[in-house]
């Protein structure tokens, strides 16, 4: 007998199983293009960090969703067996052929995609893997749940159980090598504290060219830098807890200096130079291990804003 009514229990699991699905489905694509992007750097915008944050965030959303989605959607099947009217649920149909809808979208705009970069002529190696990826995926999904759809009958087949095993190797392999690339937790906690320090040696620079700028000199002790006025205390690596090291070289040179854990990625080195707004331009990259930055100050740069004499307003 069919039954198009549906209970508030089924409405949510069907509406659980669709969510999740999507959420993988884009967390598998975010992997497999992060995964092209590291094979096949683009030497125009490839930041391996960034990269790197990105298999962990699709890692993790594809570690917790996929189980979910797989159960869920287990749990569904059980049910339609034991009740095969469910399977003229409104809930069921609508949410199925949405996502039919949504993946032949995808498909028409990845084939659009690929001819015209085709006819432009920026078919290259990256783009296309990416639009395989992307065909591959989205037709899985496609011809999936065009088959739920149009299925009477919902005991399982040897055809079936074979298909669900092998989508599943496959995104544990995905997953397995989404960890891998994308680091260890301890790697990345290295990495984060070596971060820091280089942000705390950018903010002592700063903090002894506004000293040099205020009174014509630089410091002789890092600890000169202390203004009760503004708050500022020199950072200490957040780590051991001791003291970055600072010496005065020269009238107008000074050394910055820090134990690092780690050595700068090959993407952070590549990186264009970057010209920040008090006049000086910062080059953090460093190996493992005590690395000093000498700096020294041009003057030219900050002629504008040398130290003046403050004029005595009388009080009246």
């Amino acid at each position: 007998m069919s039954d198009s009514h549906t209970y508030p229990r089924d409405f949510f699991l069907y509406l659980l199983a669709t969510v999740t699905l999507y959420v993988s489905v884009v967390s598998g694509l975010i992997l497999l293009f992060q995964f092209i992007n590291l094979a096949f750097p683009d030497p125009l915008s490839d930041y391996t960090q960034s990269i790197r944050d990105s298999i962990r965030w699709a890692a993790a959303m594809l570690t917790v969703l996929f189980p979910v989605f797989a159960g869920t959607t287990r749990f569904l099947h059980k049910d339609l067996e034991r009740n095969p009217h469910k399977g003229e649920y409104r809930i069921r149909k609508w949410l199925l052929y949405l996502t039919i809808f949504l993946a032949g979208l995808v498909i028409i705009g990845d084939l659009i995609a690929l001819l015209y970069n085709f006819l432009n002529g920026d078919l290259t190696g990256r783009f296309l893997l990416k639009i395989i990826a992307v065909l591959f995926v989205t037709g899985l999904v496609f011809a999936y749940e065009f088959w739920d759809a149009r299925r009477t009958s919902f005991r399982p087949t040897a055809q079936h159980r074979a298909m669900s095993y092998g989508l599943s190797v496959l995104v544990i392999v995905v997953i397995i090598s989404g960890f891998i690339l994308g680091g260890s937790p301890f790697e990345q906690r290295r990495i984060r504290f070596d971060e820091r320090r280089a942000s705390d040696l950018q903010e002592l620079q700063y903090q002894v060219i506004e000293y040099w700028i205020a009174k014509g000199s630089l410091p002789q002790t890092i600890n000169a830098l202390e203004s009760p006025l503004t708050g500022f205390m020199p950072p200490a690596d957040p780590n051991t807890g001791e003291a970055y090291e600072y010496k005065a070289l020269q009238k107008l040179t000074f050394e910055l200096c820090a134990t690092f854990e780690t050595t700068s990625t090959s993407a952070e080195k590549n990186r264009p130079s970057v010209y920040e707004p008090f006049g000086t331009v910062n080059f953090w990259n460093h190996e493992a291990g005590r690395v000093c930055f000498e700096r020294t100050i041009d003057p030219d740069l900050y002629k504008d804003r040398l130290a003046k004499p403050v004029p005595m307003v009388p009080i009246r």
